[in-house]
């Protein structure tokens, strides 16, 4: 005699005296989850940090005006002559320290140059100094930090003396004596200098969550499956442990700037014929009653320029720490 028809979701006796719902036992069959069409649900398949991170950020509005603010500044520094036509170097005396007038919006310094043009370029060296010393401080740093972190031992005694040297040299005071012997006006001594000195504040950053990361379940048992040192290190430790570093980069990046700046309004930083903020900021200093304009322009870009980069990297470090979901 044939068997009654049983509905879709019906509930189907089993052997045991107990019962199943056969949707369910079909799903599985099949090798599907529970749940929504598009994966949600309560058996839908956990995001990684790295997809929450990012979702998170979308949906933070100060990583999305620091992001756009730090693109447009990526782009005039490649391609300033999308906004500015001029030639900074290009200085007539007769309009010397005079204010704004039509195609100079924000008039001439004391050489009678296009203030509006020196600050459009001056973002170039800026984004270059920022970005080539955050990029060796990190690799230098994480490198040095992350193998101390996972060997110890006298390798990371060795680097942890060495860093209390460099944190007790003054960041300032060292520019002045390490650059002042520096004749060269391109940006690569100034960079140089930065990660010189900037490497020992990642390296204890990438020591302490390698030695964090290492000491998790997952890293233990690749350990005893006989997984080697270099491959824990790339594909469990480094992975995750990297965040924190990602972090205080993002932020050093507009702190690097700042310097930058400081070290050429005192004289050892980049030199003219170089055009820079810092610069410009330190010839217009001798002109602030007289002309105001020759200092407020190129010191509100380099202020806007960093407090973008500062507020990117808290974005960044909200979306990345998990005690803050």
């Amino acid at each position: 005699m044939p068997e009654p028809h049983q509905p879709e979701g019906a509930i189907a006796a089993t052997g045991a005296g107990g019962a199943m719902d056969l949707a369910t036992s079909e799903g599985a069959a099949l090798g599907t989850a529970p749940g929504g069409p598009d994966g949600s649900g309560p058996a839908a398949q956990a995001r990684s940090l790295w997809s929450d991170a990012w979702r998170d950020l979308r949906r933070n509005p100060i990583f999305i005006i620091s992001g756009l603010i730090i693109l447009f500044l990526v782009v005039i520094s490649i391609w300033p002559s999308l906004i500015a036509s001029g030639n900074p170097l290009d200085c007539d005396l007769a309009n010397a320290q005079k204010g704004s007038a039509p195609g100079h919006p924000f008039g001439y310094n004391e050489q009678g140059c296009d203030v509006y043009t020196r600050v459009v370029y001056g973002t170039r060296v800026s984004v270059t100094v920022g970005v080539c010393a955050t990029l060796g401080v990190a690799l230098i740093g994480s490198v040095l930090g992350g193998l101390a972190g996972f060997f110890g031992g006298a390798w990371d005694a060795i680097l942890s003396r060495i860093t209390d040297i460099f944190f007790a040299i003054p960041v300032v005071l060292g520019g002045l004596v390490l650059l002042s012997v520096v004749t060269s006006s391109t940006v690569w001594p100034v960079v140089g200098f930065m990660v010189l000195l900037g490497w020992p504040q990642i390296s204890r950053i990438a020591r302490g969550s390698v030695i964090t990361a290492k000491q998790n379940d997952y890293v233990q048992a690749a350990r005893a499956l006989g997984a080697s040192n270099s491959r824990m290190l790339l594909r469990h430790i480094t992975p995750n442990a990297v965040a924190p570093v990602i972090v205080v980069a993002t932020i050093a990046l507009g702190t690097y700037i700042a310097l930058e700046a400081t070290l050429s309004y005192l004289g050892v930083g980049l030199k003219p014929p170089t055009v820079s903020w810092g610069i410009d900021i330190s010839a217009a200093s001798q002109y602030i009653r007289n002309a105001p304009h020759m200092l407020l322009w190129p010191a509100g870009a380099l202020a806007i320029t960093v407090l973008a980069f500062i507020m990117l990297g808290d974005a960044v470090r909200d979306a990345l720490d998990p005690k803050l979901r």
